[in-house]
């Protein structure tokens, strides 16, 4: 997963002017008649005032957006055996894991009507499991925790009655080779629907790519399918998210940005598209997936 250009992620145009009709010319010109201007703003340069855009061609938008959707959940959360969909989080220590995982089972309407339950494989970190099984019973919501695969069947026959299953696990650490085989062996055995990456939108792009690598699919293990970026609230400008999230060449459900359970959890490809300033069509703060 090698490092991408920004410009290859999203290649923009600044273009100045005297007008604005003079700057839309130039850029019809210069990107073609597809042109889609996405900031407006005046400037000066040697005194003068002038018009300045930010351009892209909307076949470069329509790309990026594709790029970050994710499909849509399936109609019935449950596969025809009746298992429960399973969301696993995946990521480094102090990505914000457990707090998303909280943030995406005590959320009503998170998943529409179906029901949500719980289950970690964090065993490792002290206050890990306490702080889940908190959130679940002020929320009512099933919890089981799973130590060994002997637990598995009978943690999953307890939450039967969940249409869907939030599974979170432990920070990956370079010095804890075997407990991350561990409990990645486990949850090979889980057999998650989807794997989401939660990345501090604060990390540096060499080293995201790292984890990505990290925690990409190997022959032993699956890997993440999504990547979610957390503590988005501390990155100053916004373009940057987007960035990352494209470098990563995931799609994205959710970002989190902040500590509140369970409001700090948005949803990804809007924030994304805004970020670079591309029209998102209209829906409320807060959509259920």
């Amino acid at each position: 997963m090698p490092p991408r250009n920004t410009q290859d992620l999203m290649p923009l145009e600044r273009i100045r002017g005297a007008d604005i009709s003079h700057v839309a010319d130039r850029a019809r010109r210069t990107l073609g008649d597809d042109v889609m201007i996405l900031h407006t703003r005046m400037v000066r340069e040697g005194g003068v005032s002038m018009v300045e855009v930010l351009a892209a061609p909307s076949s470069v938008i329509d790309r990026v957006r594709a790029q970050l959707e994710p499909q849509p959940f399936p109609r019935n959360m449950r596969a025809a055996d009746g298992a429960p969909y399973r969301i696993a989080l995946v990521g480094p220590t102090g990505a914000g894991k457990t707090t998303t995982a909280a943030k995406l089972a005590v959320r009503r309407g998170m998943f529409g009507a179906a029901r949500p339950g719980l289950l970690t494989l964090d065993t490792y970190r002290v206050g890990g499991m306490e702080q889940l099984a908190t959130y679940a019973e002020l929320a009512d919501v099933p919890f089981e925790v799973v130590f060994d695969a002997r637990d598995i069947p009978a943690a999953m026959k307890r939450l039967s009655s969940c249409d869907v299953v939030i599974i979170d696990t432990p920070g990956r650490s370079p010095a804890s080779a075997e407990l991350t085989e561990r409990w990645r062996t486990l949850l090979d055995e889980l057999a998650p629907d989807e794997v989401h990456l939660v990345m501090p939108a604060t990390v540096r792009a060499d080293l995201a790519m790292d984890i990505g690598r990290a925690y990409s699919a190997t022959k032993a293990h699956r890997g993440a399918t999504h990547v979610l970026l957390s503590k988005v609230d501390e990155v100053p400008r916004e373009s940057g998210i987007a960035d990352l999230a494209l470098s990563l060449d995931m799609p994205t459900r959710w970002v989190s940005d902040g500590q509140d359970v369970p409001a700090d959890l948005k949803p990804g490809v809007q924030r994304m598209l805004r970020a670079y300033g591309l029209p998102v069509d209209a829906e409320a703060d807060w959509m259920p997936a």
